[in-house]
């Protein structure tokens, strides 16, 4: 399925959300869950600074839809996100059901990226969302969300 300008839009919003972290100081990161009517049900961004790495939005998601959703909401909704889910937030996905994923730029992009910065790479090995959960339907990235993107990574990343 191709990115519609609805996905556009909720996207957008992960980026507003995603900078909205990195001016709390965290990780430029930014998610929603939307469910099958199109209304948004949860939106979270990067909690990392504090020292728990596992709190990022798209876990957070997933843990909000198990206990909010019931399976067929779960699995009906979509999840929007800045960047592409690492390995933990897309096991959790598919772990609690969710339905699909549209992201606004790859983990590869930010691999590259970080490589281009000299910054350190991520903990985790940079796998694609279907290498995780084969069965999820996934979409992205979004090549007008890639400039605004990798401003705010930069902003975070490339001083390190």
């Amino acid at each position: 399925m191709a990115i519609s300008d609805d996905d556009l839009n909720h996207l957008r919003r992960c980026v507003q959300l995603a900078g909205e972290a990195l001016d709390d100081g965290d990780e430029p990161f930014g998610s929603i869950l939307v469910d099958e009517a199109g209304s948004v049900r949860f939106e979270d961004r990067n909690r990392v600074k504090d020292g728990d790495a596992t709190r990022h939005p798209e876990f957070a998601i997933a843990r909000w839809a198990v206990e909010h959703l019931t399976p067929q909401q779960r699995a009906r909704a979509t999840v929007y996100t800045s960047g592409e889910h690492c390995p933990m937030c897309a096991a959790g996905h598919a772990w609690v059901g969710l339905g699909r994923i549209v992201y606004a730029t790859s983990s590869a992009q930010l691999s590259g990226w970080l490589t281009e910065w000299d910054a350190p790479p991520a903990p985790v090995a940079p796998l694609p969302i279907t290498t995780v959960a084969p069965a999820i339907d996934v979409d992205g990235p979004a090549p007008e969300l890639t400039e605004p993107m990798k401003a705010l990574y930069a902003a975070k990343f490339a001083h390190v």
